[in-house]
């Protein structure tokens, strides 16, 4: 689903892909964003609630390619 790396100045999460950095634009602003990395400071608190909306947004991504997955089997 999400994965997370800690680092000296910064822990990060991945992956990102182009909808979800479009979907998070706003949110990810004051972040370091590249390719499939969202980068945090540690000298910040931990944005809880976004991270949480994070994991969220890449479950039901998760879940919804599956089902497409599952469905173009039975045919």
């Amino acid at each position: 689903m999400i994965y997370f790396g800690g680092w000296s100045r910064h822990y990060s999460l991945y992956p990102a892909n182009e909808r979800f950095i479009a979907a998070f634009k706003d949110d990810l602003a004051p972040y370091k964003v590249s390719k499939g990395t969202i980068r945090f400071p540690l000298s910040e608190p931990v944005p809880v609630k976004l991270i949480e909306r994070i994991a969220k947004f890449r479950a039901k991504e998760i879940t919804a390619r599956k089902k497409a997955q599952t469905v173009a089997k039975k045919r």
